[in-house]
């Protein structure tokens, strides 16, 4: 129910749910009382596993994220640090990272693999074209053309440039006044 069609008993109910969870969690661990094997769950764990099964500890992540149950945040908040009261930092941030850096060792190799190949596939193409563009046309000599002398005219553009040669290529046009141009 939205919290505006709960009725006192309806909030006061959550509320004792709340605190009953929070006091099964809060029961210290007796060693003497556990005599289990090594690895063996903890009754603490036991507890966990069963409000995992349960699906409280969905209810809880939404009582926890969902703005309008804000009233329910400490206990919550209460319920989660006692559900990590026997671990530390460190055991759970190592948890799990066994299939972790398996999977992580099996992606790098992958990535690894990736990599040598497309470094291959671009030495291929580096081998199949010229590595650097020579901008050199070649010299050609225009019999029949003349230039200063008695000399053929050495043309240093490349061959399609042909057509469109003068003898005024590279000279700079002289700029007439605009009072001494032709009408």
């Amino acid at each position: 129910q939205d919290w505006e069609q709960r009725q006192e008993e309806d909030t006061l109910l959550i509320e004792r749910i709340l605190l009953l969870v929070r006091n099964v969690l809060h029961v210290p661990r007796d060693p003497t009382e556990e005599q289990g094997v090594d690895g063996d769950a903890s009754v603490h764990d036991r507890v966990l596993w069963a409000l995992h099964i349960s699906g409280m500890d969905d209810l809880l992540k939404f009582l926890a994220s969902a703005q309008a149950e804000q009233q329910w945040a400490l206990h919550v908040l209460e319920i989660i640090s006692l559900m990590f009261r026997d671990q530390s930092p460190e055991e759970l941030a190592a948890l799990g990272q066994g299939q972790v850096a398996a999977e992580h060792g099996e992606d790098t190799q992958e990535l690894v693999a990736l990599r040598q190949r497309e470094l291959a596939e671009r030495k291929a193409r580096a081998l199949q074209r010229p590595s650097r563009h020579s901008r050199f046309g070649g010299s050609y000599v225009l019999q029949g053309l003349k230039a200063i002398g008695d000399r053929d005219v050495v043309f240093h553009k490349g061959l399609h440039n042909l057509k469109s040669y003068s003898h005024d290529l590279g000279k700079e046009t002289r700029r007439v006044p605009r009072r001494r141009q032709a009408a």
